[in-house]
C-alpha cells in the first residue's frame, strides 16, 4: 500500500464500499459529537468525512484544523447522506491517523470562508500559501492551468512554433517604464527585462520561422489596476510570416473564441465584430467598448451650436439616450452628475426628460426645433431621457464613455453570462504628446497604412497604421499589428516621431540589421493570459486569478519584495544609492 494514500479525498464512492484504504490532505473542519467525531478532510480533489471513534479521540488531541495528516481505514456507507459532493455517500471508518505537518491553533484569517473578500486583502497576500487553499482561489489557479493547455492545444493546431525568446534584453520604448538589470560584467551598462517579445519575435520571422509563439513573460514598471497586474503579466505571444492583418485576426478569433466556449460559463457570441478605432471612440467613448451595453453615445454639438446656451459655447457635446428614463428620479440624474464629477473630472452632467413637456435641468433652453432635432439624431421618444456632457472634444469623448459605462451598471443594462468580443482596427499611427510632440500612438514596430507615401505626404496625426486590439466585455485582451519590415520606412516612421536613423541603430540594431537580409512581411498580436483567465473565472480583480501576486504597491508581501540588498551587492553591479 502507498506510504501516504490508495485514494484522494475527492474519488470515493459506494463502490468502493468494504475497502480499506489511506488518504491524506489538510483537516477542513472538527465536529465533536460526544462519542463520535467527525473530521472533514479535504485535498485538491474534494471532500471525505472521517468518523473517529471514542477509543480513537486520544489520538487526535493534537489535531487541529488545517493541519495535514493521514488516514487509514474501512470505507462505510454514509448515514446521513451528503448529495452536495461526490464522496456525500460514504464516508470513513479510522483505524489509525498520523500527523504529518502541524499547524497552529491560531489562524491568520478563516480560509474556507466562502467570502474571501470579508479578509483584508493584504493580509491574504501575505499568507498567500493559506489563502490558496481557499477553493474558489485554489480552482481559478487549476482554471488558469486549464486555459493554458488548451491555448497551447489552439496554436499546435495551427502549426505555430513553441520558441522561447531571452529575458535579459535591451531597452525599448514600448510605452512604459522598463525594469533595468545592471551588469557585473560591463560596469554602467544595464539589461532591460522585456516589456514583450517584440524584436526577438520578428527576427524569428527574419529567421525564416513561419509560425512562433510562446506563453511570455512581460515586464512593465507602471502602476497596478484592477485589471492589470503590477510589474509582470504573461502573455500569449505569437508572429506569422507571410501574414495579413486578416490572418492574424482569424487566428485571434479561432484560439480565443475556442478557449472560452471551452472553458467560460455563459453565452459566447460567435461573431466577432470588426470595429473601427473613430467609430469606437465616438459610439462608446473608448476603444475598448463593452458591447453588451446596449447605450450609444452621439455627437450633438452642432444641435447646440445657435442655442442661447453658454455652458455649451465652444465644446464638443455629447449626448446618451437613456430608453424609457423619464420614469427615473432627480435623484437618479443627480447622482450621476455627482459620480461625472468625482469620479471622471467633468465640469457637470446636463440632463432632459421626454414628456409632453421637456423638463430636467436644462429643458428650458432647448427650443422646440432643437428639441426635434435631438429626438431625430437619437432616435429618441417620450419617456425616454437624454443626459449631456460637454468638454473639449478629448474631455468630452472619455467622460461620455465613462458615464455610458455607469449607466449600463446603474440601469442593469448588462448580461453577466454573455462574453462579446469585437476587433477596434485602424489605430492612428501617431498622437501628440503632452509636450505638443509627435510620438507613437500605440505599437513603433507597425506598418502605416499606405506605407512610405503616407508618412511623406499625410499629415502625421492622419497616418492610420495596421493595428489592432481584441476586445471582451470592455477589456483589450489582444494587441497586435502589421510589422514594419521595410527599413527605409521604418526609419521615416521613427525621424516623425523624432528619432535620428543613429537612435535607431542604436537602440533597435538588431531589427535595423535584420532588415538588410529578405525580411517577409510578418503580423501578429498577443492575448493577455492574465485578463482572459479573469474573464472567464469572472473575476472583476486580476490578483485572484494570479498565484503569487503582488498588492496595489506593486509589493510582494509574503516573500518581502522589493527589499534592500547589502554593500556588497550593489558594489559587484556598481550601483551607489543616491541617499
Amino acid at each position: 500500500m502507498h506510504e501516504f494514500r490508495t485514494h484522494n479525498c475527492g474519488e470515493l464512492t459506494k463502490e468502493q464500499i468494504g475497502l480499506t484504504v489511506k488518504l491524506s490532505g489538510w483537516v477542513q473542519k472538527i465536529r465533536n459529537l460526544g462519542r463520535m467525531t467527525f473530521i472533514d478532510l479535504r485535498d485538491e480533489f474534494g471532500i471525505t468525512q472521517i468518523i473517529v471513534s471514542e477509543d480513537m479521540k486520544t489520538k487526535i488531541k493534537e489535531l487541529t484544523t488545517e493541519c495535514t495528516v493521514m488516514v487509514e481505514g474501512k470505507v462505510v456507507e454514509r448515514q446521513n447522506k451528503n448529495e452536495k459532493i461526490k464522496t456525500g455517500q460514504i464516508e470513513i471508518i479510522a483505524d489509525n491517523i498520523a500527523i504529518l505537518g502541524k499547524c497552529k491553533n491560531v489562524l491568520p484569517f478563516e480560509i474556507n470562508s466562502s467570502e474571501q473578500n470579508d479578509v483584508r486583502e493584504d493580509l491574504r497576500l501575505e499568507y498567500r500559501f493559506l489563502d490558496l487553499r481557499n477553493e474558489k482561489i485554489h480552482n481559478n489557479i487549476l482554471l488558469r492551468s486549464k486555459i493554458l493547455k488548451t491555448i497551447r492545444e489552439e496554436m499546435d493546431k495551427l502549426s505555430f512554433t513553441e520558441i522561447q525568446t531571452p529575458i535579459l534584453a535591451n531597452s525599448s520604448p514600448e510605452g512604459a517604464r522598463d525594469f533595468l538589470v545592471p551588469s557585473r560584467l560591463h560596469p554602467g551598462e544595464f539589461y532591460a527585462l522585456p516589456q514583450a517579445p517584440q524584436q526577438f519575435k520578428q527576427l524569428l520571422m527574419v529567421a525564416g520561422f513561419d509560425r512562433y509563439y510562446q506563453i511570455a513573460p512581460c515586464f512593465r514598471d507602471e502602476d497596478p489596476r484592477a485589471d492589470r497586474s503590477p510589474g509582470e503579466f504573461y502573455q500569449l505571444d505569437f508572429e506569422m510570416s507571410f501574414a495579413s492583418q486578416e490572418d492574424v485576426l482569424n487566428v485571434l478569433e479561432t484560439v480565443v473564441l475556442n478557449t472560452f466556449k471551452k472553458h467560460a460559463k455563459g453565452k459566447i457570441e460567435n461573431k466577432v465584430y470588426k470595429i473601427p478605432y473613430l467609430e469606437s471612440m465616438e459610439k462608446y467613448g473608448t476603444d475598448k467598448p463593452d458591447l453588451r451595453n446596449p447605450l450609444i453615445i452621439k455627437d450633438v454639438t452642432e444641435i447646440f451650436a445657435d442655442l442661447d446656451f453658454q455652458a455649451f459655447k465652444n465644446k464638443t457635446v455629447k449626448a446618451i439616450k437613456i430608453p424609457n428614463g423619464a420614469n427615473n428620479p432627480r435623484k437618479f440624474y443627480d447622482n450621476l452628475t455627482e459620480y461625472s464629477v468625482q469620479e471622471l473630472g467633468a465640469k457637470g452632467l446636463a440632463w432632459i426628460k421626454i414628456e409632453e413637456e421637456l423638463s430636467g435641468s436644462i429643458a428650458k433652453f432647448i427650443t422646440p426645433m432643437a428639441k426635434e432635432e435631438l429626438l431625430k439624431k437619437l432616435e429618441a421618444k417620450e419617456d425616454d431621457s437624454i443626459v449631456f456632457i460637454a468638454d473639449d472634444r478629448e474631455k468630452a469623448t472619455k467622460i461620455a464613455g465613462g458615464i455610458r459605462n455607469e449607466l449600463g451598471i446603474r440601469l442593469e443594462l448588462i448580461n453577466k453570462d454573455l462574453f462579446i468580443f469585437c476587433f477596434i482596427v485602424d489605430f492612428p499611427m501617431y498622437e501628440l504628446s503632452d509636450e505638443g510632440t509627435i510620438d507613437f500612438n500605440h505599437n513603433p514596430f507597425s506598418m502605416p497604412q499606405g506605407g512610405m507615401k503616407s508618412l511623406i505626404n499625410k499629415n502625421p496625426l492622419e497616418i492610420f497604421a495596421y493595428q489592432y486590439d481584441m476586445v471582451c466585455n470592455g477589456y483589450e485582451i489582444a494587441s497586435g499589428a502589421v510589422r514594419n519590415h521595410d527599413q527605409e520606412i521604418m526609419v521615416k516612421a521613427f525621424e516623425i516621431a523624432g528619432y535620428t536613423e543613429e537612435d535607431v541603430k542604436k537602440k533597435f540594431g538588431a531589427l535595423y540589421n535584420a532588415f538588410s537580409y529578405g525580411t517577409p512581411p510578418h503580423a501578429g498580436a498577443a492575448p493577455g493570459i492574465d485578463r482572459i483567465v479573469m474573464l472567464i473565472a469572472k473575476e472583476e480583480n486580476i490578483r485572484e486569478v494570479i498565484a503569487f501576486p503582488k498588492n496595489k504597491k506593486a509589493r510582494d508581501l509574503m516573500m518581502g519584495a522589493p527589499s534592500s540588498v547589502t554593500k556588497k551587492q550593489l558594489d559587484d553591479v556598481h550601483i551607489m544609492i543616491k541617499q
